[in-house]
């Protein structure tokens, strides 16, 4: 029996579960404080980029460990 499917799926998931709760809490406080103050959008929005696009990065991550898992 071959484990390595159900490990790359453990992988990834696990891998893509934090980065998805981080850019919901952290999208939804951003558009919170932005409806509050609508003037700190110039400063909020690339922030918010910023770190949305270094949270995409760790399941991109996992999603690499998971393939490495699949073919290697």
């Amino acid at each position: 029996m071959d484990l390595k499917p159900l490990a790359a799926a453990i992988a990834i998931a696990v891998g893509a579960l934090g980065p998805g709760l981080g850019i919901g809490i952290a999208a939804g406080q951003a558009f919170s404080g932005v409806t509050r103050n609508p003037e700190s959008a110039p400063v909020v929005f690339p922030q918010l980029i910023l770190g949305l696009a270094f949270a995409e990065a760790i399941a991109i991550y996992a999603l690499v460990v998971a393939l490495m898992i699949l073919f290697i």
